[in-house]
C-alpha cells in the first residue's frame, strides 16, 4: 500500500504538466467571462467533443425520469421516509434568509416547482451549460454569505469542509491557467425547489466546475444525491489555501481494498487492465466522462453489476468498504449518514466492487461500488486544464448516485402526504 508520503508527492506532480497559456484556448479563456467561455461551446461548438456531448445530454434530459438501475427496472420499496434527525428548523430559516434577498428577476430565476425538471440539469464542466438561478460570483457578499450559510446548516460539518475545498481548489486551477472570471471558489449557481417548509418536500440545487450538490429535504430526513465533486488538481501546494487536499481518502482507500483481494478476487474484481481498454465496448469511454457511467444527465443509465462480491469478502475488507462509503456519505449530517451506511451495509450479499487499471501504488485506477441503494465512482482523469495526457493522481472524479429513483427524493416523494386539503367550496 502506497504510503502518505508517497501519495503526497503523486499529487503533487501536476506542476510538470502546466499548459502553455500562450495558445489560442487559454487565450480565449482569459479573456472571457462565464458566459462568453459558454458561447464558445454553445454557439461556435468549442470544442467539439464536448458540444457533442452537450448536445446528447438535452437529448437524455428529454427522457422522463426513472432512475439508474443495474437491469433496466426500478426495485420498488427500498426507501421509506423516516426520522433522520436533520436540523430542518434551521434549514428552513437559513433558505428564507435567502429568499428574503432575492430582487423579482432573481426570484423568477431561482425559485422553481419542486416537481421541475431542472432538478437534473447540473452539469459538472466549467461550461455555463444551463444558467439558472443566482451565480454566487455576481450576487452581493451578504446574499452569498447566506447561501453558503444554507450550505452550512445543511450539511455535516466535515461535508461543508469538503465542499469548500473543493471551490478553493477550483479558484485555485482557475488562477493557474489565468481564468479566474471562469474558475473561482465563487463560480457555483443556485437554484432552490419549492418552498422551503419544515413538514412539506423541497430542495435546492449547487452545482458548478467540480462540485455539484442536490439536495431534497422532507421534515428530518434528507437526500443528497446525485452528488458530483472532483479536482485538477486535487492539491493546493502555493496561496492562502496552501495545503488543501481532497479526495485522497477515497483513493488510498479503493487502492488499499483492492491489494488486499486474494489474486482470484482481483481478477474478477478487474473489468479492464487499461484505462482505456480496446476492449471496451462504444460509450464506455469518452473525453469528459471518461471512465464514469453514472455523470451529467445519466439519471436513466442501465449499469450491469460487475465485479467481486462484498458479501464474499473478509470482515476487514468489508470495513474497508464501509470506510469507502463513509467517504461517500460525508455530506449528510450525521445520523442520515449513520442510517445510510446501515442501509449500504444490509445489502452487501448484493453489493459489487469493480476495477479498471492496475492496481500497484503509482497506477491510475476507476473503481465502483453498486448495490440497490447507493453507486459511487472514483476516477482518475487525464488532463482537461493540465496537460498530461494519461490519467494522473492528481486528477480525479467521484460521484454518487442513489438507484432504483432514490435520486432527487423522487422515491420518496410518491411516499409524502399532502399537506394543502384536496376539499374545497368557495364560501364567497
Amino acid at each position: 500500500m502506497t504510503s502518505t508520503e508517497k501519495q503526497d508527492a503523486q499529487h503533487g506532480q501536476f506542476r510538470q504538466y502546466l499548459p502553455d497559456l500562450n495558445t489560442p484556448r487559454f487565450q480565449a479563456i482569459a479573456q472571457n467571462d462565464a458566459y462568453g467561455h459558454a458561447k464558445e461551446l454553445l454557439e461556435h461548438h468549442r470544442p467539439p467533443w464536448l458540444y457533442g456531448l452537450y448536445v446528447h445530454w438535452r437529448e437524455l434530459f428529454e427522457e422522463p425520469f426513472k432512475g439508474v438501475t443495474n437491469d433496466g427496472t426500478v426495485r420498488p420499496n427500498l426507501f421509506k421516509p423516516r426520522d433522520e434527525g436533520v436540523p430542518i428548523d434551521a434549514i428552513v430559516a437559513a433558505a428564507n434568509a435567502i429568499t428574503s434577498q432575492l430582487s423579482p428577476d432573481q426570484a423568477r430565476r431561482t425559485l422553481l416547482h419542486i416537481d421541475s425538471p431542472e432538478w437534473r440539469s447540473w452539469s459538472n464542466p466549467e461550461f455555463l451549460v444551463s444558467d439558472k438561478g443566482i451565480r454566487l460570483d455576481e450576487i452581493t457578499p451578504e446574499l452569498r454569505d447566506s447561501v453558503l450559510a444554507l450550505l452550512k446548516a445543511t450539511l455535516s460539518p466535515e461535508g461543508y469542509a469538503k465542499a469548500i475545498a473543493a471551490m478553493r481548489i477550483n479558484h485555485f486551477l482557475g488562477e493557474l491557467v489565468r481564468a479566474p472570471r471562469v474558475m473561482n471558489e465563487h463560480s457555483y449557481n443556485f437554484v432552490l425547489f419549492g418552498a422551503a417548509s419544515a413538514v412539506q418536500p423541497w430542495g435546492f440545487s449547487f452545482y458548478g466546475h467540480h462540485l455539484c450538490l442536490s439536495v431534497f429535504l422532507c421534515r428530518t430526513q434528507i437526500v443528497v444525491s446525485p452528488w458530483f465533486t472532483g479536482a485538477e488538481p486535487n492539491f493546493i501546494d502555493a496561496g492562502p489555501w496552501r495545503g488543501t487536499r481532497i479526495l485522497h481518502e477515497e483513493e488510498r482507500l479503493g487502492l488499499q481494498l483492492m491489494q488486499s483481494l486474494s489474486e482470484g478476487e482481483r481478477s474478477r474484481a478487474r473489468v479492464y487492465d487499461k484505462m482505456v481498454d480496446e476492449r471496451m465496448p462504444k460509450g464506455r469511454w469518452n473525453h469528459d466522462d471518461q471512465r464514469h457511467l453514472c455523470g451529467a444527465y445519466r439519471d436513466n443509465r442501465v449499469v450491469p453489476y460487475e465485479g467481486v462480491v462484498v458479501g464474499s469478502l473478509s470482515p476487514a475488507q468489508q470495513d474497508l468498504v464501509r470506510g469507502i462509503l463513509l467517504q461517500y456519505l460525508i455530506y449528510l449530517p450525521e445520523k442520515s449518514r449513520d442510517l445510510k451506511l446501515r442501509d449500504c451495509a444490509d445489502w452487501f450479499a448484493e453489493t459489487y466492487f469493480s476495477w479498471i487499471g492496475g492496481c500497484g501504488d503509482d497506477d491510475p485506477f476507476y473503481y465502483r461500488i453498486q448495490s440497490p441503494v447507493v453507486l459511487v465512482e472514483f476516477d482518475h482523469h487525464s488532463g482537461v486544464f493540465l496537460a498530461n495526457k494519461e490519467p494522473a493522481k492528481f486528477h480525479i472524479h467521484t460521484l454518487l448516485r442513489t438507484p432504483n429513483a432514490g435520486d432527487y427524493g423522487f422515491a420518496l416523494r410518491g411516499q409524502i402526504e399532502g399537506a394543502v386539503p384536496q376539499e374545497y367550496v368557495w364560501e364567497g
